[in-house]
């Protein structure tokens, strides 16, 4: 997973039932995380993994919903599927950073290629996860990108 800086965040794999960032539960983030995603089958897992963190989670599945939520909301992170603009995810993107520069922004993909990252954090993402490793990567991503590990 790579951060906007282009530095490469190592997440550890905790034991089940503890946390790889602390020994004791950090207090949840103020503010909202919003999840785009029109695939329903994973919405919920990561909404879950959100809710760890996050005092709520709003949850869309167009792009209209989206831009409509990070208005209204305070959002401090975006996560963000590539795939919701069918054909365009990184025009999507670019969208997003402009109207809404100081928005932390992670794009998710089921791109395995390197340059899938790199367009993404060029596009203006602060971080980048593959769907394949949300659960071991999306919490660490969020973490450096609030903690100012990425511009």
């Amino acid at each position: 997973m790579l951060t906007r800086s282009g530095s490469k965040v190592r997440p550890k794999v905790a034991p089940p039932g503890r946390r790889t960032r602390n020994e004791e539960m950090p207090a949840k983030e103020s503010g909202c995380a919003l999840l785009a995603d029109r695939h329903l089958g994973l919405v919920e897992g990561v909404r879950g993994l959100l809710e760890t963190e996050f005092e709520a989670v709003v949850v869309v599945g167009d792009e209209v919903s989206l831009f409509e939520s990070a208005r209204q909301l305070h959002v401090a992170v975006a996560v963000v599927d590539l795939s919701l603009r069918r054909g365009d995810g990184l025009g999507l993107i670019r969208r997003m950073r402009s109207h809404f520069p100081q928005l932390k922004l992670i794009a998710l993909s089921v791109h395995e290629e390197e340059n899938a990252e790199f367009a993404a954090i060029e596009a203006g993402a602060n971080g980048f996860v593959l769907k394949r490793s949300i659960a071991t990567d999306l919490l660490p991503t969020i973490d450096a990108i609030l903690a100012g590990s990425a511009a």
